[in-house]
C-alpha cells in the first residue's frame, strides 16, 4: 500500500451520528477506507460495529453526517443512482442470513434476478461458479441451508455476496461461531479472494486471529467514534485502556509474540 495521501478513498464517512432514543452510539464519527485494502473494525460491546456497517449500506439512517461510497453521496443519491451503487457492493451477514426455503444455488441467484435480460440457465451456471469460488463442494448448490454446517452456511452467504462481482465487500463477524480450524480456513479464503478479485473489504470482527491473518489496517471504535486506525503494529503502541487490554490481554499473548517477532 502507498502513503495515505496517494490512496483512493472508496468509503468516506464524516460526522456520523447514530442514536437510538437517548442512547448515542456514534457521534461525529469519521473514517476513510482505501481501495484494495481489508479494513478490520473492532470495538467493545455496544460500540456499534455492525451499526456502522449497516449505516454505510443504507440499512441504518444516521441522524447526521455524510456517507460517500465510490464517489457517490449515498444519503443524497436518487433511487436509480443508489440501486446502481448497491450492485457494486456485496454484504455477508452473520451466519449467512440465507433464505431457508431456497437451496444454495437459488440463494446465490437472488441478487442476479435484478439484472434484466439475464438468461435463467446462465444465472444458474454463474451461481454454481460462485459456489465453487468459496470452496463449497460441487453438490452444495442443491442443498438447503438446514442441511449445511455453520461454516458451509457462511461460505454460501459469501457466495451470494459475490454474486454480482462487487468491488466492495462488507463482512459482519464472518468467523463468529466457527472452530479455530474453520475460522483459519475462512480467513485464508477472504484474503485470497480479496487479492485475486481486487476487492475492498470492510470487515467487522472481534477475532484477533482474523485481524492478524487478513487485515491491512484496523479501525477501533470507542467513545462513540473511530478512536484510532492503523496496522497491527500501530495498535500495539496505543495506550488507550481498552485498546491496550484488547491487543495485549490474555487472549492476545500469542498474537503479541507473533507481532513482536516480525520486528
Amino acid at each position: 500500500m502507498t502513503e495515505s495521501a496517494e490512496k483512493e478513498v472508496v468509503i468516506r464517512l464524516r460526522g456520523i451520528r447514530n442514536q437510538f432514543g437517548r442512547h448515542v452510539v456514534h457521534d461525529n464519527l469519521d473514517l476513510d477506507v482505501y481501495r484494495g485494502e481489508i479494513l478490520g473494525v473492532v470495538g467493545g460491546s455496544g460500540t456499534g460495529k455492525s451499526v456502522l456497517l449497516r449505516t454505510i449500506c443504507g440499512l441504518q439512517i444516521p441522524q447526521a453526517g455524510t456517507i460517500d461510497v465510490m464517489g457517490t453521496d449515498v444519503r443524497a443519491a436518487d433511487e436509480d443512482t443508489r440501486v446502481a451503487l448497491e450492485r457494486r457492493w456485496g454484504v455477508m451477514f452473520q451466519d449467512g442470513a440465507l433464505f431457508s426455503s431456497l437451496n444454495v444455488r437459488e440463494n446465490v441467484e437472488v441478487p442476479m434476478r435484478a439484472v434484466e435480460g439475464l438468461d435463467p440457465g446462465l444465472r444458474s451456471r454463474l451461481a454454481d461458479l460462485k459456489v465453487s469460488m468459496v470452496g463449497l463442494p460441487y453438490n452444495a448448490g442443491d442443498k438447503f441451508p438446514s442441511e449445511l454446517s455453520g461454516g458451509m452456511r457462511k461460505r454460501a452467504g459469501l457466495a451470494r455476496a459475490l454474486s454480482l462481482d462487487p468491488e466492495l465487500l462488507f463482512l459482519d463477524e464472518p468467523t463468529a461461531g466457527l472452530d479455530p480450524i474453520g475460522a483459519a480456513d475462512f480467513d485464508t479464503l477472504i484474503r485470497g479472494l480479496s487479492r485475486s478479485l481486487g476487492l475492498t473489504v470492510f470487515l467487522v470482527t472481534h477475532d484477533l486471529d482474523t485481524l492478524h491473518a487478513t487485515c491491512d489496517r484496523i479501525a477501533v471504535l470507542a467513545e462513540q467514534k473511530v478512536l484510532v486506525t492503523g496496522t497491527m503494529k500501530d495498535m500495539l503502541k496505543v495506550d488507550h485502556p481498552w485498546v491496550h487490554e484488547y491487543f495485549h490481554g490474555p487472549r492476545a499473548r500469542a498474537a503479541d509474540g507473533s507481532a513482536a517477532g516480525t520486528g
